[in-house]
């Protein structure tokens, strides 16, 4: 079974996380969320409090098939203040495996330096802080990365990231079970 995991951070646009999480559970895959810091209790954007499966710390050393951020401004910053994340993502695409953000996020996988002339995406007041030209389209997969532009795109990069991890026919009959609008 394929695996993945959502790191989870104070601030953090709640429709991402929650849109991946279902997209890849639904199209069987084991979806690990992991909490940063000491409390498994992650409190969004907009207020909505998340329970994390897991904290970070004690998944870090685990192996999975790819590596999800959500974004959020707040979230983002949090993501990119984490060292150990910073390391493990750079860990996970030296390993040949997905390293996929959405929103802001994109901007972690820049700061990590996992970003090697990859095509990307993100949410567009975020390009500048890239460092590489960003695409103006709701999802982008390209190798080993996949990116999303934001929360209105939750779902076609969850099903992009689905497509990366289960093929294409298990992410067309994930997105026809949702009525998915093509």
């Amino acid at each position: 079974m394929k695996t993945a995991l959502v790191p989870l951070a104070q601030g953090l646009e709640e429709l991402e996380a929650i849109a991946v999480v279902d997209v890849l559970r639904r199209g069987g895959v084991d979806v690990v969320t992991a909490a940063l810091g000491d409390r498994p209790e992650v409190v969004s954007a907009h207020g909505v409090t998340i329970l994390a499966d897991e904290l970070l710390a004690s998944v870090l050393q685990n192996i999975f098939d790819a590596i999800i951020l959500p974004g959020g401004g707040k979230g983002t910053e949090n993501l990119r203040a984490c060292g150990p994340l910073l390391e493990r993502l750079r860990r996970q695409k030296k390993e040949g495996r997905f390293v996929c953000a959405i929103c802001a996020a994109p901007t972690v996988l820049s700061a990590a330096g996992v970003l090697d002339g990859e095509r990307v995406t993100c949410y567009p007041s975020c390009a500048g802080d890239m460092g590489c030209p960003v695409e103006d389209v709701p999802a982008v997969a390209d190798g080993l990365v996949v990116t999303g532009q934001g929360p209105g795109s939750a779902v076609a990069f969850a099903l992009t990231v689905l497509e990366r991890l289960q093929g294409p026919e298990r992410a067309k009959e994930v997105a026809e079970g949702m009525v998915v609008a093509s």
